[in-house]
């Protein structure tokens, strides 16, 4: 993929982690078997149009975010998904639907679900559907900065 600015990044901040080449996983289940980790341990970034700007909630595979929660969490009666429309322009380098947790990156706030926080270690896409990166969760934290909320939920 060239150069790759969530390497850089992590690069920059000095933070160990570990890039794996494996079949094209477009979601993030499948990416979990791919990496053979539960699906608890891959960071899924879901983009939220809050009051018509954009904001990224990182949550673990398996659960979605709970729009109400998120509601309430992020302070704004106005939150719902936001679309691929809306937000493919802001990862110009990434595919389409493979876009990194790390929203800060792109001008994009950034929300971490509290389930996510509690993992050691976390594995999460680096702009492709053919390459993902494992890293601590605390690195992850102390690099990107972003709040804890609790905004998930297994239905």
């Amino acid at each position: 993929m060239g150069t790759n600015a969530v390497h850089e990044l992590l690069d920059q901040h000095e933070v160990a982690y570990e890039v794996h080449d494996h079949p094209r996983a477009v979601d993030a289940n499948r990416l979990a078997q791919s990496e053979d980790v539960t699906g608890w341990d891959v960071a899924k970034p879901v983009l939220l149009a809050i009051g018509g700007q954009l904001a990224m909630v990182v949550i673990p595979a398996p659960v979605h975010v709970d729009l109400d929660k998120a509601s309430d969490a992020l302070g704004h009666g106005e939150v719902r998904l936001a679309t691929e429309d809306e937000f493919v322009s802001w990862f110009p380098d990434c595919e389409p639907g493979a876009e990194p947790p790390f929203g800060s990156l792109y001008g994009i706030p950034v929300f971490l679900d509290e389930t996510l926080r509690e993992r050691q270690r976390m594995v999460c896409r680096d702009g492709s559907h053919t390459e993902s990166i494992t890293l601590a969760v605390n690195d992850y934290v102390e690099v990107v900065a972003p709040e804890i909320v609790d905004v998930a939920t297994a239905g």
